[in-house]
């Protein structure tokens, strides 16, 4: 049960008898290319394993990531949005808008920029650049037919 009481000063505070688990999500898109293969496969083999996207082509990314963590009392937020969005955007959008991920994106040097390999290198930049809150989450929609989530 939630309880709403006033604090001199502070406005209105929330309380409850359970903690709960509080999520701040945040939502960035970007535009990439990229080609899914191997250097020391052969194109038929690439072309067996990764289909189409043996070729390159290129997506319109959504980018989501959740910061948990306590809501501060004096500005009864998790994490300032601003703060997040200026977060992703230095840590991961400004690498990889209109860019190849193959070849323009340091942190992506050698790897397959599978969804699945760029969740987890996004995690790394975001953990590494955040400051307040605890990264909870990340999902990254590649199409309309294909996500990936990474989660603590």
């Amino acid at each position: 049960m939630l309880k709403i009481s006033a604090r001199r000063g502070a406005g209105p505070a929330i309380s409850s008898a359970a903690p709960a688990t509080l999520l701040i999500t945040r939502r960035a898109t970007f535009a990439a290319a990229h080609v899914l293969q191997r250097p020391e496969w052969s194109e038929s083999e690439n072309r067996e394993v990764f289909g189409a996207c043996a070729g390159e082509h290129g997506h319109n990314y959504v980018l989501e990531v959740s910061v948990g963590g306590d809501v501060d009392p004096k500005t009864g937020m998790v994490i300032n949005l601003k703060d997040l969005d200026r977060t992703i955007k230095d840590a991961v959008i400004r690498h990889v808008d209109h860019r190849n991920l193959n070849k323009d994106v340091a942190f992506l040097k050698g790897v397959i920029p599978t969804a699945e390999n760029l969740a987890l290198a996004f995690w790394a930049q975001i953990q590494a650049a955040l400051e307040g809150g605890t990264l909870e989450r990340l999902k990254l929609v590649e199409s309309e037919n294909n996500s990936v989530e990474v989660s603590r």
